[in-house]
């Protein structure tokens, strides 16, 4: 409570109910009415509170106000108007507008960046608006340019499987409310150049001039490059993902988020030139302020560098001011400042890990400081000036370990509730980590800076300190590698939920024609087929991390289709010692077949197994191989892909079809096998054929999961089909509605959810 209405600190109890008033508007938005009623209200406690001054009255104000602020900025938006009127259906349209962010550019060419929008021609009709939309262009657009584009307005696409980011929520935030796809480079036009805020276009166009001074004398590292561009300048997203995974398995990932350490070293500088042309204390604050704020827009104005430079230059105010400056309702001030600026960053994973961190240092480093630095303190009457020689070493050597370790402690600790909720990563290696690599970092930041205030002078020097930094880029990158590996140094863990006493559970993805099934038993994790080599980085990847899979037991390959097993060079990188089972049928896939050359190289045997054969995925749930023979008669190669047979007790059977087709349903009805099965999940054959009705009499489904896209036309089922299916009285889960489909199995049934939809259907149902 002293923090809260502490004299000297009113921002910390500001920042709090503003925080309150804006998580209360955003869970209960009120009408226009009710809004204006209440806006007048507040303005008539706000004058008597002038009147007759009262802290609680002027925290309840300042809540007030904050919820009044977000649910006028998150209710009848530009960007909400413009989405209704033109409805939810793709619309062909032209656009034109100015580029008001950094376009990136993806390795396939297209641009994306938001677009905002001057006017849409729709229908014949030009419509003005201000609203935002995000585009996809195979252009090379800057900020700042006003462009004419012809394109594709379609909703923007939510999240169809567990653990897949949401960017529908994401720029929702943002009042984007629609994505613009411009298909072909010609679809678009430039106006003309240098729109938007100068200030921005200046500091985008030094960026690009840091980067190229940063990586003189480089050319041939790449991988050292985007490290160096991506820990001074904050250019993630130029990061590859190959290297910017250890950082976030070893807690070290914050290096490439321009926050304190940064914006602190260039304050650091700054001050020291100033020093040196002997600038008095207010000059000196007067100068570097605004030079901080725009080190931070040159970073692209992200939470954690906009809340350092707003920190620190509060910090400085207090040398022009001659006042004295207190950390934490610094801390506070950038957070009520930030949110005056846009009440939806409170939302947003930066903002909330940047405080959280900075937050926890302030009131926990030096606590735990004191606690450390007992275990090894000496003597307490001993005086300190008579520690001499190596124990004066030794002692100050301690005192810095304790002082780093309860910063590196007390960090981990603000963002470890944070950083499990959104990444469902649990890092205790980074305790070790920052310890060696934030000096490291903090040394390439001081080199670097130097290269840029030395590049327009003289370049030779320049290119010296470069090289010095490419040999510290290294030490970095080996040292987060070598971490990375460590046993136990990282696990991934799901979000929290009540215990369940589930028999098996098992996840069909939504992966378009792919195909991904996870199959988690009570004694290990199993996966059928894993994607394409993007969807399993995009999709599966992600799926698992947030399935808390540490350690995968077992590797299906149902065929040799690409969509299906790309994806396997990646995840066996990911998850070594993996059980294999392949399709041993033949097959023309070149994906197949580099695949088979990986496991000769790497010396992996995996089971071929045929049908006939079983294998165990826990003591309780077995699988059986019905297709294919030892000896293949079907005519179509592609048609020999895997079916497996699933039995979970106590009494109920899965059919995982993969793609087959009409042959390999021919041929499982001329075995006489026993086909009856619960559930089928199957995808769809590139005849377009599937699931006939002799097929469907012989299986007797309940449920079907069936995938289904619908481009090309063979992947979407037609309605012919689902229309049979229905007549049978079985129920369809089409993943082109439902999304991913969660099965769980009990002792007293199951049930199937939709991810994308919710809707539930039981064993019980009728």
């Amino acid at each position: 409570m002293k923090l809260l209405s502490g004299p000297r600190q009113p921002f910390v109890g500001l920042a709090v109910v503003a925080a309150m008033g804006v998580i209360f508007a955003d869970c209960f938005p009120l009408s226009p009415s009710t809004l204006l009623a209440i806006s007048v209200l507040v303005v008539i406690c706000a004058l008597l509170v002038l009147r007759w001054p009262s802290l609680s009255a002027t925290y309840a104000i300042v809540g007030a106000a904050f919820f009044l602020l977000h649910d006028l900025r998150s209710s009848n938006t530009e960007g909400q108007r413009l989405a209704a009127e033109i409805g939810n259906s793709p619309r062909v349209l032209r656009a034109t507008g100015f580029v008001i962010s950094e376009p990136k550019i993806a390795p396939n060419g297209f641009a994306t960046f938001l677009l905002k929008l001057e006017s849409i021609e729709l229908e014949g009709r030009k419509h003005r608006t201000h609203a935002s939309w995000l585009v996809r262009w195979r252009g090379t657009p800057e900020y700042g340019d006003e462009l004419r584009l012809f394109g594709i307005a379609e909703v923007t696409a939510p999240p169809r499987n567990p653990g897949e980011f949401d960017m529908r929520s994401y720029l929702a935030r943002r009042d984007v409310r629609r994505t613009f796809f411009v298909r072909y480079p010609e679809d678009g036009a430039l106006v003309r150049h240098n729109g938007g805020n100068p200030i921005l276009r200046a500091a985008q166009k030094s960026r690009a001039w840091m980067q190229n001074a940063l990586c003189r004398g480089l050319e041939g590292s790449p991988d050292v490059q985007d490290f160096l561009n991506g820990i001074v300048l904050g250019l993630r997203h130029q990061t590859p993902e190959d290297i910017e995974e250890p950082f976030q398995q070893t807690g070290t990932l914050h290096l490439f988020a321009v926050a304190g350490l940064h914006v602190g070293i260039v304050a650091a500088l700054l001050w020291m030139l100033a020093t040196v042309a002997r600038l008095s204390r207010k000059w000196a604050t007067a100068l570097i302020i605004p030079l901080l704020l725009f080190y931070a827009a040159v970073t692209g104005l992200h939470v954690s560098s906009v809340r350092a430079a707003v920190m620190t230059s509060i910090l400085l105010g207090g040398f022009f001011f001659e006042r004295k400056v207190f950390v934490l309702n610094s801390l506070a001030a950038a957070a009520f400042f930030l949110l005056c600026w846009n009440t939806n960053e409170l939302f947003s994973t930066g903002f909330q890990l940047s405080f959280s961190v900075v937050g926890a240092i302030i009131l926990f480093a030096d606590p735990l400081f004191g606690v450390l630095r007992r275990w090894g303190a000496p003597d307490p009457f001993l005086p300190r000036s008579l520690l001499r020689g190596p124990r004066h070493f030794m002692h100050v050597a301690f005192e810095w370990l304790c002082r780093g370790a309860s910063v590196s402690l007390a960090a981990w600790l603000g963002s470890l509730p944070f950083v499990l909720w959104y990444f469902h990563i649990v890092t205790p290696i980074s305790l070790l980590a920052n310890l060696v690599v934030v000096p490291i970092a903090f040394f390439i930041l001081a080199i670097a800076l130097l290269s840029l205030l030395l590049t327009p002078l003289l370049v030779w020097p320049a290119v010296i300190f470069n090289n010095a930094n490419w040999f510290l880029a290294q030490v970095v990158l080996a040292i987060v590698h070598l971490l990375a590996q460590v046993p136990g140094g990282h696990f991934y863990l799901e979000r929290p939920h009540w215990p369940q006493n589930d028999i098996a559970k098992i996840t069909v993805l939504d992966l378009g024609a792919g195909a991904a099934v996870h199959l988690r038993t009570r004694s290990g994790d199993w996966l059928f087929d894993c994607g394409s080599d993007r969807t399993y980085q995009r999709v599966v990847r992600e799926y698992l991390h947030a399935a808390g899979v540490n350690r995968l037991d077992g590797l299906l390959l149902t065929h040799g289709d690409s969509l299906h097993i790309g994806g396997a060079t990646e995840l066996l990188h990911d998850f070594p010692g993996v059980r294999l089972i392949d399709n041993p049928a033949p097959d023309r896939s070149a994906v197949h077949q580099r695949l088979q050359r990986l496991f000769q190289q790497r010396e992996i045997k995996p089971n071929n197994l045929v049908a006939g054969d079983s294998f165990r995925l826990s003591g309780e749930v077995t699988g059986h191989v019905l297709f294919p023979p030892r000896v293949v008669s079907a005519s179509i190669a592609d048609d020999q892909t895997y079916v497996v047979q699933l039995f979970i007790p106590p009494s109920t059977s899965i059919l995982f079809m993969s793609d087959s087709g009409l042959e390999t349903e021919r041929a499982l009805l001329a075995y006489g096998l026993d086909l009856h099965s619960d559930i089928v999940v199957k995808g769809q054959h590139h005849s377009g054929q599937s699931g006939t009705d002799a097929f469907l009499d012989a299986v007797r489904p309940r449920l079907i999961i069936a995938s289904s896209r619908d481009f090309p036309d063979y992947e979407r089922i037609s309605d012919e089909w689902a229309e049979r299916v229905r007549t049978r009285r079985i129920k369809l889960f089409r993943q082109d509605e439902t999304g991913a489909v969660t099965l769980r199995f009990d002792r007293n049934g199951w049930e199937a959810q939709s991810y994308f939809t919710g809707q539930i259907f039981r064993s019980s149902s009728q």
